[in-house]
């Protein structure tokens, strides 16, 4: 039997395991069998020694994602109740950091297709946190920083994480009381993050200043230009730009060009130019999940993005005579910009596909 080395990325507490766990590659003998129920820190101290499954089983990137969503999702449902959640949202942002690593392309595509389940004020960080770990390996930050960065950006709303979905439903306007908690959300979080054991300076100054803006107009404290870090800036691009792509029960989601777009255009508030140019550059008007139609008429979803000038790829599903193609008659497209006419929402595309026919075994369910 053939096995590999797995890592908290690869296991879904709550939930039955789906091989043998073993404790190194030569034992006989399973630590935990297939289908027993894996309780959070079960397995602690053995992570770091070294923990082993069946190879011919991998958990994609997708299917990764899930499991730190679900994870998450506990983590900040239950923070008033921890004393160390330092080292639980360290791990979800470390697997989250190996799982962008293992499939940027699928990760950007969950986000665009809607396949990252849960409820919305917590997939919505998940997502944040996705875009904001692609950009600062863009730009280069150390480990260290692009760790911190991915742990503000899961953490960073749990001051309201209960309340939001409950805005995100609502048909009008927030009241004063509503907008109140909105604004404080920032503070909030920190308190609730130092309660639940966090001391780390660097990581709560990011989720404290994530909706500063540099013209003084944010929350909370309206901070301007150099008193917020570009850390906190890289956050805020990255829950704006998700926001936006978002549908919420009063509008529809933006596309991603016209949600980049807005973001460069600065209307809303000016924007970190650095910051914004690897957004415009790794993520891009069209990145991978985007719904688009062909200058002729073809219909298809981009399934890589135009990263150092390897070239975008769009997947062909439909022909320009609006009939869908088979399988075997679909294809990748690699022409320069591939010659995209526009993107479009799910309802006007009308395609349906899942993931793992555009992306292959890492966006498996």
């Amino acid at each position: 039997m053939a096995i590999r080395r797995i890592t908290l990325a690869d296991l879904a507490f709550g939930e039955p395991l789906r091989w043998d766990i073993f404790s190194t590659p030569s034992s006989n003998r399973p630590l935990l069998q297939k289908g027993q129920v894996l309780a959070p820190g079960q397995l602690d101290d053995w992570i770091e020694a070294g923990l082993y499954a069946e190879a011919s089983s991998p958990v994609s990137v997708l299917q990764s994602l899930n499991q730190i969503n679900r994870r998450l999702e506990r983590t900040l449902m239950d923070l008033r109740d921890q004393g160390s959640a330092d080292r639980e949202l360290r791990a979800i942002a470390q697997d989250l950091i190996a799982t962008v690593e293992r499939g940027a392309d699928v990760a950007l595509a969950a986000i665009f297709l809607n396949q990252i389940a849960g409820a919305y004020a917590v997939r919505h960080c998940t997502e944040a946190a996705v875009v904001a770990c692609l950009i600062a390996h863009a730009m280069h930050k150390s480990p260290v920083e692009v760790l911190v960065i991915t742990a503000a950006a899961l953490s960073m709303n749990v001051g309201m994480v209960r309340q939001a979905d409950l805005f995100q439903n609502k048909d009008g306007a927030l009241s004063h009381e509503e907008r109140a908690l909105v604004r404080r959300h920032p503070s909030a979080s920190v308190e609730m993050l130092r309660f639940a054991g966090v001391s780390d300076e660097a990581w709560l100054d990011l989720v404290l200043l994530h909706h500063e803006n540099d013209d003084g107009s944010g929350y909370p404290a309206g901070k301007l230009g150099d008193e917020i870090s570009q850390n906190a800036k890289l956050i805020g691009l990255a829950d704006r730009y998700c926001a936006f792509v978002s549908a919420r029960n009063y509008r529809r989601s933006l596309l991603p060009p016209v949600a980049l777009e807005r973001l460069c255009a600065g209307n809303d508030m000016p924007y970190d130019q650095i910051v914004l140019g690897h957004f415009a550059t790794q993520i891009g008007a069209y990145p991978p999940g985007t719904l688009v139609r062909l200058e002729n008429a073809e219909l298809g979803v981009v399934s890589r993005r135009d990263e150092d000038g390897a070239g975008m790829a769009v997947h062909v599903l439909r022909a320009a005579d609006g009939k869908a193609l088979a399988e075997a008659q679909q294809r990748v497209t690699t022409q320069p910009g591939c010659a995209i006419a526009e993107a479009l929402h799910e309802d006007h595309a009308k395609l349906r596909f899942p993931m793992k026919q555009i992306w292959g075994e890492l966006a498996s369910l």
